[in-house]
Formats: C-alpha cells, structure tokens, sequence
C-alpha cells in the first residue's frame, strides 16, 4: 500500500507556516509517503515566487499543483521552466511554459503521476480538460501505475462529472479552487478516490483567505477594495489517499482538517 497526502490551496504565509510546520508531523504520524500541495495561493494569496516554492519544497512536499493564478506572479513564467517539481494546468493552450503532469518517486521507489487539470465553468476559456487529461494520464502511465488528479475547477457539477469521467483510470481525483472543503469523500466503483473540494490551507476565519472587511464590502456596495490576506484561525485541509501499488486504485480516503495546535500536538506524539 501507498499513502498519498494532498494539501489544499496554501494561501500566503499563514498557509506556508501551517506546512512547514506540519507537513513533517502528517508524514510522520500517517505515514505518508508521498506529499502534494496546491500552491498558487502561496504568495499573498495571488501566484507563487521561486523564494517562496523553495520554501514549500523544503518543507517536504514533493510536487506543487496549481491553477488559474498561476501567473500572478512573472517570475513564476521563468520559475516553471526550471522547476519540474511545480505544474501548472494541462489544459493551457500549446505553447505555454511548464508542464501538466510530474513523476515523483517515494523513498521506497514507487512512482506517482501527478497530473493538473482545470475547469471551464466560470473559469478561463481554455482547451477542453476532458480530453486533455486522458492524454496526459495515458503519457503518465507509462512510467506510473498511481495516478493522482488535481481538478482546479469552479463549478461542482464540473468536478463531479470529472470523477465519473476519470473513474477506474486514476487513482484519486480531487478537486481545488473553491477553498472551501466538502464533505462528499468516497471511492467511486470502479476504484478512484474523490473529494470535491480539499480546501485550504490558510486563514479560516476569513472570506476564502482574505480579511473580511474589504471582501464583504465587495458585495456590499460593488466597489473595488484591496484584498489583504487574513491571519486569523490558521487551517491546514488536506485529503489522505491509500491506494495499492499493484492495480493503482485507492483502498481508503480520509479528509483532515488540523490547527496549528493541533498539528504541534500530532509532532509531539509522533516523537514519542
């Protein structure tokens, strides 16, 4: 058995203290042996930095998914050409840096596909993810038998339809974006693992990561405001997928949800 722990959307330094701190308490208690995380919230809650990658990298997560911020930041249109371990959406039009999917390898030596597909409902107008993903998933498996899907995607109608869509061809597919977690983790019947949305890793009490005031006041009056990230309440959402090597379907799903304490409570017992 492989045990596989997704990380929802990091927002800011509130979301980057919450990994390095904890995702070396998660693998340890649980046992993981391979670690991803949705990152292109981790720069004040818009795009991500080399600086900042470097940062999550160390922290022991192995691949860093992202989605439709993506290029917030320029510097991450270089940073993606020279760090395989970050991807971006396969589903970008040709042409466009970095890539869809990694391999990563687990210190046992068993390989992880990990691909990256976005939505187009109330999302950018970009190539079908339908198709494109069981390109990118027949590419990946010829070196991967475990197959994880990031779904970045707005609507969960969409979402939903890519799990059926993807079902017994991966190993899990899970959804990002709206940083809200659901509750609707199960294994589809043909032996993938689905969760609609992980959630996010960042401030909780907050509008989707950034201070209330300004966000609230968006819908209150329709003027612009400058959106802040919020520190209140840190949260880390993740989803933990147990899957057998051998046919490359899940066995087991498990949403988590940790507070600071809690994860320095989970470090503590790990050590004894």
């Amino acid at each position: 058995m492989i045990r596989l722990l997704f990380i929802g959307d990091i927002v800011g330094r509130p979301g980057r203290d919450l990994v390095r701190r904890g995702v070396p308490a998660l693998r340890a208690y649980h046992q993981i042996d391979l670690v991803i995380a949705n990152a292109e919230n981790a720069a004040a809650g818009f795009g991500i930095t080399r600086e900042i990658g470097e940062q999550i990298l160390d922290a022991r997560v192995d691949v860093m998914t992202s989605g439709n911020h993506i290029w917030d930041k320029k510097e991450a249109i270089s940073y993606i050409g020279i760090e395989s371990r970050l991807i971006r959406p396969l589903n970008f039009p040709a042409g466009v840096p970095g890539n869809g999917s990694y391999i990563a390898r687990t210190e046992s030596g068993t390989t992880v596909g990990v691909v990256n597909a976005m939505g187009r409902v109330f999302m950018l107008n970009i190539d079908d993810p339908f198709s494109g993903v069981l390109r990118e998933i027949e590419k990946v498996k010829e070196r991967a038998r475990i197959v994880f899907v990031d779904f970045h995607a707005e609507a969960t109608s969409e979402k939903v339809a890519m799990g059926w869509h993807l079902d017994g061809k991966v190993t899990a597919v899970v959804g990002t974006h709206t940083h809200v977690q659901t509750a609707d983790e199960r294994i589809l019947p043909k032996g993938t693992a689905y969760l609609t949305d992980v959630g996010m890793t960042g401030p909780h009490d907050s509008i989707i990561g950034v201070e209330v005031e300004p966000a609230l006041g968006r819908f209150l009056n329709g003027m612009p405001a400058r959106f802040e990230t919020a520190t209140a309440n840190p949260r880390l959402n993740g989803v933990i997928i147990e899957a057998d090597e051998t046919t490359g379907l899940a066995t087991d799903i498990e949403r988590i949800s940790y507070s600071l304490d809690e994860l320095e409570d989970l470090a503590r017992d790990a050590d004894a």
